[in-house]
């Protein structure tokens, strides 16, 4: 153990609020459902809906709605204290549960330190490329945290973190593109302050084991099932009566073959405008000519360079044509006799003419006299040495793992695959009630292809071709699940449904999906799930095709939940929200929480020029609970302005019922209303003319009056009096960043309100202040008193009441 880290651990362990790993299990929170480590040990709880908690995210998206997302960093930082980038806080009881880097191509040595405060103890104050190559030991080891090679680009810190009263993260230097993402409580009730000291080895072992993650399920019988299934029928694989729960669904389907094209891994290096490389070769005299062939990274369209033989300029590479990410292309110059006739070596120089980034080399291959007699392989320090390779102005180097076309028989059998995959649905119904009907590639992870997926609640064993889910499924009066076949063959193979009797719980959800596919719609972004109710979002498999510059990536993630106009939650990049980096430049990968198992060109499977990507993101820490309805949407391109063909399962659990009501609105600038609402404050009124953050297209202007004060304010809303807790939703001018103040209601002073957000561009702001149940249970009103620390500014106030 290093200094460093034996310093933290004593420094957390002399800390008052902490816990003995002996102690760390929390005292039981029925309204949150698990915290910490308890997450992942009680995964049988996953259908709880909590109440009084909220999934929030920052990151460094762009505040203007564009896609500066972090290219310079300009919206990283919260603020900037004497310990660098501050890019996550909070005053209150929550849990940080997912936080994500990318930078450098996934290199992020040059952030430096990140630090993480909970309840005022650093727990964590070392490397960011140490943390995420995990070398300070359980529980900050794969894959708890992975590094750029291990998820494909980005970095990640996936420990659960709870805290009961405040949490900050800070970087040393700007840390570019970051999303931290968090929950929140109404209440620190079963909170345990998080110790870095245990290493929650039982949870670490279990999600490195794969397959079923949840507790052994007692009485658990199995149902089996042969299929022949021909097309446009269904068959039910199982079917249970009374209350139980669903534990496992696996199907084995041989049709759906595994094909794997030819990988080859290569190192390379490229060079922009004003470079150039230079190489010596060996050549036969009785040559007529030389050949010279380049392998190169197609994604970068339209190289073109100079050739000069010997200082002579001889040729010219053409403009090479774009071709697909992750395939392995092939250029050609032949150099005229004139330059080569007659010699055993030459000089060759490349150099920098255009190119949409930067021209790229891994190998160069010669022939002459019709035999190859010399070959450079760019970035192996032998080879390079014994050519006399120089580079100028060199933009990168690194190795790039790259696939090789795919035969016609091949691609035949990809292609039926991919119709059993897309073709053949999973149907479930609970208590009479469908809420299941999704393909079969999309629900257990890989819409494209017969790939491995190793996910926390599903899996792919595509050597056996067998594919498994883990979800639990509760229900009261009885289950069935059905496969229907929409492709035009006749399925053959066989299934197994786990059951168990159990009663539901009285919180619990019914499990459910929301499938859609389809071409992207311009200007609009492209749904996961829209829902109404009381439920909770737990993840996506998403089914992406689009050009082969991959543009579509582009897209950012925003979360609106209970009608609020600003998201919750707002990304940078669509493979930034599959927690990767950079179009997926390691390719394809699996962890337990998110991948990208399938990757297709139209050589390996996907239709003509396009690029076929498979991801999946499961939310189960940070789950996104609603109360009354959520919206959950990703762009396709950087302003919804790329088109392609999509396709996305999500998965939740839900009732029909709305866990809260609108109970009372303050218009602040009102007099009417802040005369019914006894309200008291500063501040003269100001009209705002301006929008919430959002979609960079279709955000209307909002035009509302406002206070801005450093008086306390106070003002009474009503509830409902069978409440379990309130929310106090505020709309404000967030141009003032950092706004903060003391909290008090009905007498009892609470946790400060803190909002560290700020947007110049897009002003309007809703946030959100969660009341503990036991100040407002029984009450009919509630009495707000705010003492601002800073300006604080608001349009008005609103009481969600909690049920």
């Amino acid at each position: 153990m290093s200094r460093a880290r034996s310093t933290l651990l004593a420094g957390v362990l002399l800390a008052a609020c902490l816990t003995t790993p002996a102690q760390a299990a929390a005292a039981p929170a029925p309204a949150k459902g698990p915290v910490g480590w308890d997450v992942y040990r009680r995964l049988d709880r996953l259908p709880e809906l909590p109440v009084g908690v909220q999934t929030k995210q920052f990151s460094s998206f762009d505040r203007t709605g564009d896609n500066n997302d972090g290219f310079e960093g300009t919206y990283s930082c919260l603020r900037t204290t004497a310990e660098g980038c501050v890019i996550a806080e909070h005053t209150g009881a929550g849990e940080l549960q997912a936080i994500w880097f990318t930078r450098d191509g996934g290199d992020v040595t040059r952030t430096g330190r990140i630090t993480i405060e909970l309840d005022g103890v650093k727990v964590v104050e070392a490397s960011l490329q140490d943390v995420v190559n995990g070398r300070l030991g359980a529980p900050f080891v794969y894959p708890m945290v992975g590094n750029a090679d291990q998820s494909s680009g980005g970095v990640y810190i996936q420990v659960p973190m709870p805290f009961t009263r405040s949490m900050r993260v800070t970087t040393e230097h700007n840390p570019y593109f970051h999303h931290v993402g968090y929950r929140t409580f109404a209440d620190a009730e079963g909170v345990r302050t998080f110790d870095p000291a245990d290493p929650a080895q039982d949870v670490i072992d279990r999600l490195k084991a794969g397959g079923d993650p949840k507790p052994a399920l007692p009485g658990a019988r199995t149902q089996d099932a042969r299929l022949s299934l021909a097309p446009g029928r269904s068959v039910r694989l199982a079917s249970t009566s009374g209350s139980g729960l669903l534990s496992q669904i696996s199907l084995r389907l041989p049709q759906a073959e595994q094909v794997l094209p030819e990988t080859l891994a290569d190192e390379g290096r490229a060079f922009g405008g004003n470079g150039s490389s230079e190489f010596t070769v060996a050549i036969d005299p009785a040559n007529e000519g030389v050949r010279l062939t380049r392998r190169i990274d197609p994604a970068i369209g339209r190289q073109v360079a100079k050739v000069l033989v010997d200082g002579q300029e001889a040729a010219q590479w053409a403009p090479s044509r774009l071709g697909a990410s992750g395939m392995w292309a092939e250029e050609v110059v032949d150099l005229p006799a004139s330059a080569t006739k007659g010699k055993s070596k030459i000089t060759i120089r490349n150099v920098f003419v255009s190119s949409d980034l930067d021209y790229n080399e891994f190998t160069y291959w010669v022939d002459s006299a019709g035999k190859r007699t010399d070959t450079v392989d760019v970035g192996d320090p032998a080879s390079e040495a014994a050519h006399g390779y120089r580079i100028v102005a060199q933009t990168w180097q690194g190795e790039r793992t790259f696939a090789f076309p795919l035969p016609a028989d091949q691609l035949a059998k990809v292609r039926a695959t991919q119709e059993i995959l897309q073709g053949l649905r999973l149907r479930i119904s609970f208590d009479g009630e469908r809420t299941v009907d999704s393909p079969v590639g999309e629900f257990f992870g890989s819409g494209h292809a017969m790939m491995p997926v190793k996910s926390l609640m599903y899996a792919i064993d595509a050597e056996s071709r067998t594919m498994s889910a883990w979800w639990p499924m509760p229900y009261r009066t009885g289950a069935t699940v059905e496969l229907h076949n929409d492709t035009g063959r006749t399925i053959e193979g066989e299934a197994s449904v786990t059951s168990a009797k159990r009663a539901m719980p009285a919180n619990a959800g019914y499990f459910r999906t929301q499938s859609r596919a389809g071409g992207t719609t311009p200007g609009q972004s492209w749904t996961f799930l829209r829902a109404t109710g009381h439920g909770k979002f737990v993840g996506v498999s998403h089914t992406m095709r689009g050009p082969t510059n991959r543009n579509y990536l582009e897209g950012d993630e925003r979360v609106h939940v209970d009608g609020s106009r600003t998201p919750q939650i707002h990304g940078t990049g669509t493979e930034d929200f599959y927690q990767a980096g950079w179009y997926f430049n390691r390719e394809t990968f699996n962890t337990p929480f998110h991948g990208n198992p399938a990757h297709l060109a139209p050589a390996t499977g996907c239709p003509a020029d396009g690029d076929c990507t498979a991801a999946y993101r499961l939310m189960v820490g940070d789950a996104v609970p609603f109360a009354e309805s959520i919206a959950f949407d990703i762009e396709h391109g950087w302003t919804n302005d790329v088109e392609g063909v999509y396709g996305s399962t999500a998965y939740w659990y839900g009732t029909d019922r709305p866990a809260t009501r609108r109970t009372d609105t303050l218009t602040v600038g009102d007099p009417a209303s802040e005369r019914a609402h006894g309200y008291t404050g500063g501040g003269e009124p100001a009209t705002l003319d301006s929008a919430f953050e959002g979609d960079f297209r279709n955000t209307p202007p909002y035009q509302a009056v406002h206070r801005v004060t450093a008086d306390p304010v106070s003002f009474t809303l009503k509830l409902d009096r069978q409440n379990r807790g309130a929310e106090l939703r505020r709309m404000g001018d967030q141009s003032l960043a950092g706004q903060h103040a003391e909290v008090t209601v009905n007498g009892r002073r609470l946790a400060d309100w803190v909002q560290p957000l700020g947007n110049q561009s897009r002003r309007w702001l809703e946030d959100v202040y969660q009341i503990p149940a036991d100040v407002t249970r029984g009450r009919s009103t509630i009495t707000v008193r705010l003492v601002p620390k800073t300006p604080w500014s608001a349009a008005s106030y609103t009481a969600w009441s909690l049920r």
